[in-house]
Order: C-alpha cells, then sequence, then structure tokens
C-alpha cells in the first residue's frame, strides 16, 4: 500500500507523490464494516435416530449419553471427502483458529518492486481493475494480522501496541489492530497525526467501538519494552522519502532502542513492519542504519527491493489480489498462497535453537469433579470441542504398534468411528502395522490437538471387526478411494511410482461403468477396546494437568477409576 497524498513533504518530512488518478482514487473513501466478535458458536449436529450414523466435518459428533449408551453395533462414522488418488489433502489453511501460512520454495527466486513499479501497481489495481483504497487497505491489514498470528500466539504475545502513520501504511496499522483485537490479541494503537478523511475517521471509529485503546506518543512510556510484547510498525509507506520528522523520529528511535534492549529485558517486544520497516529507504534499504530491524516484515503485493535488506527470521507475503495482467506485466513470481490463507512465508528460515523451543501454554484448569465419569464420554465432549475449533483432521491419530521382538512402530492413522466398544480405523491387513498387530494385539492411539493445547492417549487390545462392517464402511468410502485400497498393496516395495498410477487407471476404466467395486479381502478394519486412557491439558511452567482412567474391579464390576498424574 502507497501512503496517498499530492506532493509535497507530510509531518514526518517525507517527499511524496501522488498521480491524479491515485489522489481521485484516494478521495473515494468507504468506512470498512467491522467484523463481528466470535463469540457465539454453532450448536452441535445430532445424527439422525438409528442404529448407525454418518456425519461430515464441519458437524460435530455427539458424544454417547452416560445415560443412553449406544446400542451394541452402533458406530459414529466419521466420513471423508473425495480425493483424487495420489493426492494429498488440501490443507485448509484459515486466518482464524488454526491458521498457516505456508512456505514459498526457497529455490524459487521471489520477485522485488523498485518504487516506480510499486507505484505504477497501485495505480493499475486503483485504475482500470477496479479496486478501491479502502479494499486494498483492509486486505493489507488483514494480511499483516494473519501473519503475526501464524508466528507470535496470544498465549506470550497479547500485548501490542500498533504505530500509525498518517497515510495509507498507517490504515494498513489500524486495519491490523482490529483483526488483531478480532484474533485475542489486546492491541493498543498510537496514531499521532490523524488523517481527517472519512476513510481514516471510520478506522479509527471502528476500533473505538471495540473499546481499543489510543495512546498520544506523549503517554507511550519511554521504554515500551516493558508494557508490550509485540509491536507494529505501519509509519511509512514505499512513497515515503528523506528522512522523519518529529514525533515520528522519535518513535523510531524509541522502536530501534527497544528492538535492541535484551540485556536489560528478559524478553524485548518483537518488532513487525508492514511493507518498508520505517527509516528505510525503499530501494536501498537501512542506509544510515537509523532505521527499525524488524523480526518480522510483511511485505504487500511483492517485496519492495529493500527486503532483499532484512535479515530478520519472518519474512512473510501479504496480498493475495494480484492478477495475471499484473502478474505478467511487471513478470513476478511470486509463491502460490495455500488453502485460504491471506499470507505466504518467503525466504529462507534461520537456524533455529532447539533447546529454546517451547510454548508456555495457558489453558483452562483439567480438574477431577468437572470430567465426565465415563472416558469415552470425556473423549467425546473433547473431540467436538477439536471440530468446533476448526482443528484440521481432528481424527487423526498415531497408532503405536509392536512386534513379537518388542519393537515399536509409529504411524498417522484416521479414527472412523467410536462407541462405547471402542475405536475404529480402516487399513490394509497385510500392512506392517496388521502383521504387528497379529503378532501383538497391544496398542496405543495418541491424539494430539496442539491449538487447544491437549492429547489423550489411549491403551487397550486390537480386534478386526466384522466383514460386514469392513463392506459397510468400505463402500461409503468415494469410488477413488475404493480404488486405491486395491491397487495398493501397502508396504511392499515398488519399483517405481508410475506402477501403482498404471494400475489405478486400469481399474478405473474397468469400472467406469458405475458398477459397484468389491472390497478386497486383504483390506477392512479394527477397534482398540480401551483399558486406559490419559487426558493431558498444557497448564504454565509445566504444570500439565494429566488425568488417568484405569479399569478397577470393584464388587465385582470393572469400573474406571480416575487417578491424577505428576506432570
Amino acid at each position: 500500500m502507497t501512503d496517498g497524498s499530492a506532493v509535497g513533504r507530510d509531518s514526518g518530512g517525507k517527499t511524496r507523490v501522488m498521480s491524479p488518478r491515485r489522489l481521485l482514487m484516494l478521495s473515494r473513501a468507504l468506512l470498512i464494516p467491522s467484523s463481528p466478535s466470535p463469540t457465539t458458536s454453532t450448536p452441535p449436529h445430532r445424527p439422525p435416530a438409528g442404529p448407525r450414523h454418518r456425519l461430515s466435518f464441519p458437524h460435530l459428533v455427539a458424544p454417547p449419553s452416560p445415560l443412553q449408551p449406544f446400542p451394541a453395533g452402533s458406530l459414529l462414522h466419521l466420513a471423508n471427502p473425495p480425493l483424487p488418488f495420489g493426492a494429498s489433502p488440501a490443507r485448509n489453511f484459515s486466518v482464524c483458529r488454526g491458521g498457516g501460512g505456508g512456505m514459498a520454495d526457497g529455490l524459487t527466486e521471489v520477485s522485488y518492486l523498485t518504487q516506480r513499479e510499486a507505484a505504477e501497481i497501485d495505480e493499475i489495481l486503483m485504475g482500470p481493475l477496479g479496486f478501491s483504497v479502502d479494499q486494498l487497505m483492509e486486505l493489507a491489514g488483514l494480511s499483516v494480522a494473519a501473519s503475526i498470528a501464524e508466528v507470535y500466539k496470544t498465549n506470550e504475545y497479547s500485548r501490542v501496541l500498533a504505530i500509525c502513520g498518517p497515510g495509507n501504511n498507517g490504515g494498513d496499522g489500524l486495519v491490523a489492530a482490529r483483526h488483531l483485537h478480532h484474533f485475542g490479541y489486546k492491541p493498543v494503537v498510537c496514531y499521532p497525526k490523524r488523517t481527517p478523511k472519512a476513510l481514516y475517521t471510520g478506522l479509527v471509529t471502528q476500533l473505538e467501538a471495540l473499546s481499543v485503546p489510543f495512546l498520544s506518543v506523549e503517554e507511550l512510556p519511554q521504554d515500551v519494552s516493558s508494557d508490550f510484547d509485540l509491536i507494529v510498525d505501519a509509519l511509512f509507506g514505499f512513497s515515503f522519502q528523506g528522512k522523519p520528522r518529529p514525533p515520528f523520529d522519535d518513535l523510531i528511535q524509541r522502536l530501534t532502542t527497544s528492538s535492541s534492549s535484551g540485556v536489560q529485558h528478559e524478553k524485548p517486544p518483537v518488532i513487525v513492519s508492514v511493507d518498508i520497516p520505517s527509516g528505510w529507504h525503499v530501494e536501498e534499504g537501512d542506509v544510515d542504519g537509523e532505521g527499525i530491524k524488524p523480526h518480522m516484515l510483511v511485505s504487500l503485493t511483492a517485496p519492495k527491493l529493500c527486503a532483499r535488506k532484512f535479515s530478520g527470521p519472518h519474512h512473510f507475503l501479504g496480498g493475495r489480489f494480484v492478477p495475471p495482467s499484473i502478474a505478467n506485466k511487471y513478470a513476478l513470481r511470486l509463491p502460490p498462497y495455500p488453502g485460504t490463507s491471506m499470507c505466504v512465508r518467503i525466504g529462507k528460515l534461520l537456524p533455529v535453537d532447539l533447546s529454546a523451543m517451547r510454548e508456555n501454554y495457558i489453558s483452562p484448569e483439567l480438574l477431577e469433579d468437572q470430567v465426565m465419569a465415563d472416558p469415552i464420554d470425556q473423549f467425546g465432549k473433547w473431540f467436538n470441542d477439536a471440530v468446533a475449533a476448526c482443528l484440521r483432521e481432528p481424527n487423526a491419530m498415531a497408532l503405536s504398534t509392536t512386534d513379537k521382538e518388542g519393537k515399536i512402530s509409529s504411524r498417522m492413522v484416521l479414527l472412523k468411528g467410536f462407541d462405547k466398544h471402542g475405536f475404529v480405523w480402516y487399513t490394509n491387513y497385510e500392512s506392517r502395522k496388521a502383521r504387528e498387530l497379529s503378532e501383538n494385539p497391544n496398542a496405543s492411539l495418541l491424539f494430539y490437538w496442539d491449538h487447544l493445547n491437549r492429547q489423550v492417549r489411549i491403551e487397550g487390545s486390537v480386534v478386526k471387526v466384522s466383514d460386514d462392517e469392513s463392506e459397510i464402511y468400505f463402500h461409503s468410502r468415494p469410488r477413488g478411494s475404493q480404488i486405491g485400497a486395491i491397487v495398493s498393496k501397502q508396504s511392499s516395495i515398488l519399483a517405481e511410482r508410475h506402477v501403482l498410477h498404471q494400475a489405478y487407471m486400469e481399474l478405473q476404466e474397468k469400472y467406469s461403468d458405475g458398477s459397484m467395486i468389491p472390497k478386497p479381502s486383504y483390506w477392512g478394519g479394527y477397534r482398540l477396546t480401551p483399558s486406559r486412557f490419559e487426558f493431558w491439558q498444557g497448564q504454565p511452567s509445566r504444570l500439565h494437568d494429566r488425568l488417568q482412567y484405569s479399569l478397577r474391579v470393584v464388587d465385582g464390576k470393572l469400573v474406571w477409576q480416575i487417578d491424577r498424574l505428576a506432570p
């Protein structure tokens, strides 16, 4: 985004150049409606009555009632969407919970724009391509907020200071602050030189309606390190030149000091710069060494030339709106955005200190008097929470097996149903896990739902489900998955990949008339009957909650006993 104005110098002391077309576009300011706060949740979807139920995400799985156990043979089935053979499931990255920015291929050179090219692209976007300045500002601010949410989680970086300049870059910062509020952060805004245009006053009104505090420069603490975990640098964009004037020069100096104050403070605030780090030349970078040195840079539309000099650990690209006509005209090489994400990581990750990687979990307490007496019911409740949180594949679980020599192997499989009788998944009966289960029927399952700071571990014995049950599930799968189950001799050695594809294409042609595809005898389901559960909830300072359910005989009956384990 540019900082639009006519030719002249702004209060920051920088020269800005704008064509009549861009000046006209800036005058077409519209208010951007604020997104409603996500305070309501979707009610659980109840499957229709009957002996067997199938349901598809994103509906919730109704846990079995402790008062009305599932009838014998009933099962909650989790249907999987159809996929082409050989394709991986599309990652549904979202800006809300569980979001995920992808990473550009490190071998692909990303394009960098000169100042002139960046200005021309803005003119084209806001001219013949029909974008308005408020629309681009909204997309830019959302991209910034999404990038921040990818790296800096609310449990450690909730206190955000957004310092906004008088132009469009400052508007991007105001939009980002609004989205960060809805993402669960606690933003504070410093907006020293407010622009009186309707677009900017509307953005301020939206933040005030959310009770987001505004601080003047005088009200800011001299050392911002003590009051904030993260600072959004949205002072100046690519159209500025020269040196900043008061109060912006002082703000840049304070931000530069705060980012290097690690000696005085255990964790100085991280700085996220919007498009151009303030104090940098748009093409030459931090020429005099007095500019902000951000930890994260969020380039907009395409990186500017100065981004080549960025040495921080996190470089993201935002602006998922560049049409092919612009990409072709300027020979832009930009990475694809994953799923529905509004940001994508570019550049190479710096070396990581593995020993320093840790999360300080903040979660509700898991107390004995708050959990259900039956662990199946408690699992159903937590599983519903995972589905409601929009986690990708909440039914993914690690299955661990051992062979007759006690050697352990693990792999990820998908849970396809659970009830009072156990947990069901389907696989090839000639696979390694199947061979190991035939030698040792004891196994364990592990579910990990990171955004909820939860994991569930289940131990028990495994048996095959009935042929009828496997048959019914097999024919509920997409036809492509049925064919894939036939052609894949799981865990066998392949000469090369095309052998698998050739066999698949032959069977696809054979059953192209829509006739029923027979289930192979070597494919079916397993059911783990649980004997032990552990529910884990992450807590601060590694004082995690661990509740174990184990079977005990009381008065001649098997009952579940709940014990708290030390973390």
